[in-house]
C-alpha cells in the first residue's frame, strides 16, 4: 500500500492510526522514507487537509484512517471534496475478511455509507489486488471531474504477501469536442446583445483561465463568478462583473433576468446562484460548457449543452466568436457597481465609526498582501466577507468549502495548502463557531512549524445564523450566542505566538505583525457583534428589492 503511494508520487499523507490500518502504519515507519505523514488531531481534519492539500497542488490528496469512528470520522471531509470536485484518495482499514459481516468491533460498512459520496469505493479483501485497485483509484480521482475516492482494506489482506508489480493508469481522455455546437455556441454569443459569462471552479480545474480572458476581451462580454470560480479572471478587470449569489455583487445578479445569452463554463447552477429555478433567467439561451455529463441539463436546460473540457471548449470558441463591444450594457453593471459601493461596500470596508467590520479587516488584508496570498476561509458571515472584499491576483488562491458548507472546514484546510505550497503565504480567515469545531488541528500547526497564520473574527456568535434569526425569525437568537475560551490562552498552549485586537487603531499594525512573523501567529480581530454580510439577495430570480436596498 505504501509502495503503490510512491509510485503514484504522493509525497504527504495525512492520517491517524489505529487497529486495523496498523499494518500499514508500521510499513510507513519502516518503508516510508518517501512519505510525509501528517498526524491530524481527528480524522476529520484528515480528510480536510487533504483536499487543501489537493486544491492547491491539484494532485489527489491523501487520507488514511482506521476502521469503524475512525473511518466515519472522514465523511464529512469526503463529502465537502465530492461536492467542490477535489482529487482525494481515503483509505480505510476493515477489520479482517474472516469477522466480515459479524459486527465485530469497529466494523463500519464504510463502502455503504461513502457510495453517494465518492466517485468510486472498494473493500480490498485479497493482497493481490492491491496494485490493480490502488492504480484504478488514482485514475478515477483525477478524471473528467475529479473527486474522492475511497479504498477499505482488510486487516489480513494488509498482513498477507504478494508479487508486486504496479503500472500507474493516466487520467481518462477528455471529452470529444462537438465541433458543430462549439459554432452554434459561437453563433449565439456572436448575435447577442446582452451576453454574460459566468465562470465556475471547472475553469481553474481545467486551467483555463487565460482562455476566458480571452474570450471576454474579444467579445466585450461582463464575467461573473461562483464563490469557488473566483480568483479565475482579474479582479481589476473592466469586465470582471463580480460573484454570484445570494451575497454577490448587485449588477450581475439583477442584470441575469435581462442577459439574452449566458455562456456558463464549469458551473453547475446549484441554488445559492439561481436562487428559485422556475423564475431564473427564463429570457436566456444558456450555452453550458461543463465536462461532467450529470450536470448538463440538470438544474438549468441549455440550448447548447457542451460536454467537453473548458480549456479545450474555450480555445475553440475564440476562434468563431467575432470582436464586439457591448458598451451600453456594461454601462447597466457600472451603474449597479456605483449603487453597491455607496450603499454597502465603503461603509463595510472604511466605516467612519463603531466597531471593526469584517470586511474591512478582509479589504486591508488584501492590501498588505496586494491580493497574492492563499486565502482559507471557513464557512460562515466572514467567509462572504473573503469571497466579497479579498482582491484574488493569482489563480487558484481562494480555498472554501462551497457546496458543503461546512463549519470547520478552514483550520485543516489551511494545513494542507500551507504544506503542499510552502513557498506560499497561506492566510486563514475563520469565526469563533467554526474555529472550534476543529480547534485541536492547532496541535499540526505546532508539531510540524507551519508558518500558517489565522485571522480569527471574534463575534461572539453564530453569526450567519444569526443574521437570519435577526431577519426572518424576528430576532430570537436561538442558540447561536456563544461563550468563548481566552482563544490567545489556547494558542499559547501550543506554543503559537497570538494576539487580540478590538479598537481599530491598531488593526493595521497587528495585520503586519501577523505577516511578518516567522511561525505561525493567531490574530483574534474583536468584530461588531450584530454586524450583518449585505448585499443578501435572491440570487438571479425575482430580486426582493427591500433587501437589495437595505443598508448595513
Amino acid at each position: 500500500m505504501v509502495q503503490a503511494l510512491v509510485e503514484e508520487g504522493v509525497e504527504v499523507v495525512f492520517g491517524y492510526p489505529g487497529g486495523a490500518i496498523m499494518p500499514m502504519y508500521d510499513a510507513l515507519h519502516v518503508h516510508g522514507g518517501a512519505l510525509r505523514h501528517i498526524l491530524a488531531r481527528h480524522e476529520q481534519g484528515a480528510a480536510m487537509a487533504a483536499d487543501g492539500y489537493a486544491r492547491v497542488t491539484g494532485r489527489p490528496g491523501v487520507c488514511v484512517a482506521t476502521s469503524g469512528p475512525g473511518a466515519t470520522n472522514l465523511v464529512t471531509g469526503i463529502a465537502g471534496a465530492m461536492l467542490d470536485s477535489i482529487p482525494m484518495v481515503c483509505i480505510t482499514g476493515q477489520i479482517s475478511g474472516a469477522f466480515l459481516g459479524s459486527d465485530a468491533f469497529q466494523e463500519t460498512d464504510i463502502i455503504g455509507i461513502t457510495a453517494p459520496i465518492t466517485k468510486w469505493s472498494y473493500q480490498i479483501t485479497r493482497a493481490e489486488e492491491i496494485p490493480e485497485v490502488f492504480a484504478k483509484a488514482f485514475h478515477v480521482a483525477r478524471s473528467g471531474r475529479p473527486g474522492p475516492v475511497l479504498l477499505d482494506v482488510a486487516k489480513d489482506a494488509q498482513f498477507a504477501s504478494l508479487d508486486f508489480r504496479y503500472r500507474r493508469r493516466p487520467p481518462a481522455p477528455k471529452p470529444e469536442l462537438d465541433l458543430d455546437r462549439v459554432k452554434e455556441a459561437a453563433r449565439l454569443l456572436n448575435e447577442a446583445r446582452r451576453p454574460c459569462i459566468f465562470i465556475g471552479h471547472g475553469v481553474l480545474l481545467s486551467g483555463a483561465q487565460k482562455e476566458v480572458v480571452a474570450l471576454a476581451e474579444k467579445t466585450g462580454i461582463p464575467v461573473g463568478s461562483t464563490l469557488l470560480g473566483l480568483s479565475a479572471f482579474p479582479p481589476d478587470h473592466p469586465l470582471n462583473a463580480g460573484m454570484l449569489g445570494m451575497h454577490g455583487n448587485y449588477g450581475v445578479n439583477v442584470l441575469t433576468n435581462q442577459a439574452d445569452v449566458i455562456l456558463a463554463v464549469g458551473m453547475r447552477f446549484d441554488d445559492r446562484v439561481t436562487g428559485k429555478l422556475a423564475l431564473y433567467a427564463k429570457q436566456a439561451k444558456v450555452i453550458h460548457i461543463e465536462i461532467d455529463l450529470a450536470e448538463l441539463d440538470k438544474n438549468v436546460r441549455a440550448a447548447v449543452a457542451l460536454h467537453a473540457d473548458a480549456k479545450e471548449a474555450l480555445q475553440e470558441l475564440i476562434r468563431w466568436v467575432e470582436p464586439a463591444k457591448h458598451s451600453e450594457w456594461l454601462t447597466g453593471f457600472r451603474h449597479y457597481d456605483g449603487l453597491e459601493f455607496e450603499a454597502v461596500v465603503k461603509n463595510e470596508t472604511t466605516p467612519a465609526e463603531g466597531d471593526i467590520r469584517m470586511a474591512e479587516v478582509v479589504a486591508r488584508l488584501s492590501e498588505k498582501t496586494d491580493g497574492r496570498a492563499i486565502v482559507v476561509s471557513d464557512v460562515g458571515q466572514h467567509q462572504m466577507a473573503v469571497a466579497r472584499y479579498y482582491r484574488f491576483k493569482r489563480p487558484n488562491s481562494h480555498l472554501s468549502s462551497g457546496g458543503l458548507g461546512a463549519m470547520g472546514f478552514g483550520l485543516p484546510a489551511s494545513i494542507g495548502a500551507q504544506l503542499g505550497a510552502p513557498d506560499r503565504q497561506v492566510v486563514l480567515i475563520m469565526g469563533d463557531g467554526g474555529f472550534q469545531m476543529n480547534i485541536q488541528e492547532l496541535g499540526v500547526v505546532a508539531q510540524e512549524r507551519l508558518p500558517l497564520k489565522m485571522i480569527l473574527l471574534n463575534n461572539g456568535f453564530l453569526g450567519m445564523v444569526r443574521q437570519w434569526q435577526e431577519m426572518f425569525f424576528e430576532k430570537r437568537y436561538s442558540f447561536t450566542e456563544l461563550s468563548n475560551p481566552d482563544f490567545l490562552k489556547i494558542a499559547g498552549a501550543y506554543g503559537i505566538a497570538a494576539r487580540r485586537v478590538a479598537a481599530r487603531a491598531e488593526l493595521a499594525g497587528a495585520l503586519t505583525e501577523m505577516l511578518d512573523a516567522d511561525g505561525p501567529f493567531l490574530l483574534e480581530v474583536v468584530v461588531e457583534r450584530e454586524a450583518n454580510v449585505f448585499p443578501m439577495i435572491a440570487a438571479g430570480s425575482a430580486v426582493d428589492e427591500m433587501l437589495l436596498s437595505m443598508k448595513p
